[in-house]
């Protein structure tokens, strides 16, 4: 597999549809009330893209800035548990998770950029490592987020 096109299928991986439900669509239509119930055991839809986000954001921040400080883990990387978003709170967090995805696929199109090489600061992770734990971390909890409005009823396939 020659350099483009194992760019474009990491892009391509990182966007979704393929294999799995794509960001957009995974979170286009959520009713407001149902942003916050927590099915037994699960987390709400707003703690899994909450959650996406902030990991996402470290993920690339750090990446790319070896001054970046991550958060405190586990508690920096979720919203307050009973926190209640106000819609312009959640639309801000789609769309900053949207933004967020759009860099880190910059990232990966980035032809300037040895996606096998050691990130300088990166305690022997690569660029490529990176962009694929984004990926399969964003997949898991887009599978997540689907199965609670699947659950709550607010899931149309």
């Amino acid at each position: 597999m020659d350099d483009k096109a194992l760019r474009h299928a990491l892009a391509d991986l990182l966007r979704g549809g393929q294999a799995h439900v794509d960001p957009k669509s995974a979170l286009k239509g959520i009713a407001p009330k149902n942003r916050t119930k927590r099915p037994a055991g699960l987390h709400s839809v707003w703690e899994e893209l909450e959650h996406m986000r902030l990991a996402q954001e470290d993920i690339l921040q750090y990446t790319l800035d070896a001054s970046w400080k991550s958060p405190e883990f586990p508690k920096g990387y979720w919203p307050e548990p009973d926190e209640e978003p106000s819609g312009e709170a959640f639309r801000s967090s789609v769309a900053k998770f949207l933004e967020g995805l759009d860099a880190v696929i910059d990232l990966a199109m980035d032809e300037s950029r040895d996606l096998t090489a050691k990130i300088p600061h990166g305690e022997g992770r690569t660029y490529l490592r990176q962009v694929l734990l984004v990926a399969d971390h964003n997949a898991y909890h887009l599978g997540q987020l689907v199965a609670v409005r699947k659950i709550l009823g607010d899931w149309k396939s």
